[in-house]
């Protein structure tokens, strides 16, 4: 059974209900019709619900008995503006913008999602949006989880025929939100990815802090950038295995372990990669999906206070209801 399917599999055990406020693409409407033929969630779509449905029977695409939600004539829009002027005020915002935002449907969304008599579990949303469009509203109005320093992106990559990793499979950190972290902010972004590979792969986390250096083959302020990194994710989470500064192949091919980086705890066994910049770890995913024809779920983002999933813009309906079905199992943890 693929990642995925074992993914929708544990998502069947208990239905949780996930938004999608681009409900006039017609990658979200497709991969809605995924999900209901699949039965592994519950769907929302928030939009304009003439265009929606117009849209929908443009397409062939059935979503018949799915809730569609027009945030103006909602009978929770005047709450959900209230809600979003009480916990942005000490921003600055006025009651006015509130009654404008709240008609956009991520943001109203993220209110489904903050309000506790929703049924809400989690949201999706990039196809459409930039991520910037995307995580803004869920910073503002959920914030970040409980013991979270960071909020991160990672990407769940699935290798076809590959050996390394577990049985192929990867998580990519940071791939998608933060541009340059420091040492700090990459410890963070590594103990997070290591918890999301315990969550979603189920498999014990081995991290690699990458770089174009192993274990002090060259030196310069990027590579110690990575060795402290790495000392710092040891001090806080001392059980996990971690270990950089590693090249690629020295962190997740064996044989080359042995020679860079002989004394490695992870001992090239990698299957959490963490980047130094959002350069690499951009370019990395594209070329591993591109060029190895892996299956690329995310940005999945990790640190926010209820699952909040990015899109990359180039996705699939497919995509879309893979990172749909991921969304509910990382709900499933909430309760």
């Amino acid at each position: 059974m693929s990642f995925i399917e074992e993914i929708k599999e544990r998502a069947k055990k208990d239905i949780k209900t996930i938004v999608l406020p681009e409900a006039e693409d017609v990658r979200t409407l497709e991969a809605t019709r995924m999900v209901l033929d699949e039965k592994y969630a519950k769907v929302i779509l928030i939009g304009n619900k003439e265009r929606v449905l117009e849209k929908a029977k443009e397409n062939n695409i059935d979503i018949t008995g799915v809730e569609i939600i027009e945030p103006v004539s909602s009978s929770k829009y005047e709450e959900y503006v209230n809600l979003l002027f009480d916990l942005r005020k000490h921003k600055g915002m006025t009651i006015e913008q509130a009654r404008e935002l709240v008609k956009d449907p991520t943001y109203y969304g993220m209110l489904m999602l903050k309000d506790e008599n929703s049924e809400a579990d989690g949201l999706v949303s990039g196809a459409v949006h930039s991520t910037s469009d995307t995580l803004r509203p869920a910073l503002q109005i959920l914030k970040t989880a409980p013991g979270t320093k960071l909020v991160s992106a990672f990407f769940v990559m699935v290798v076809p025929d590959c050996e390394y990793g577990e049985n192929g499979t990867f998580i990519f950190g940071d791939s998608g939100l933060n541009e340059n972290p420091n040492e700090d902010e990459l410890s963070e972004i590594a103990i997070s990815s290591s918890k999301s590979f315990h969550q979603l792969v189920g498999k014990e986390p081995k991290v690699a802090m990458l770089s174009y250096s192993s274990k002090g083959s060259a030196k310069s302020e990027l590579t110690e950038k990575m060795i402290n990194a790495t000392k710092l994710v040891k001090e806080k989470m001392p059980d996990l295995i971690v270990d950089g500064e590693l090249q690629l192949d020295a962190a997740i091919v064996p044989e080359v372990a042995k020679f860079k980086a002989p004394d490695s705890p992870v001992k090239g066994e990698a299957n959490v990669l963490i980047f130094p910049n959002l350069d690499a770890g951009n370019i990395g995913y594209k070329l591993v999906q591109r060029l190895g024809k892996a299956e690329a779920y995310g940005p999945l983002c990790q640190g926010i206070a209820r699952p909040v999933n990015d899109l990359s813009r180039g996705c699939s309906s497919k995509d879309i209801a893979g990172v749909i079905a991921i969304t509910a199992v990382q709900a499933q943890d909430e309760t």
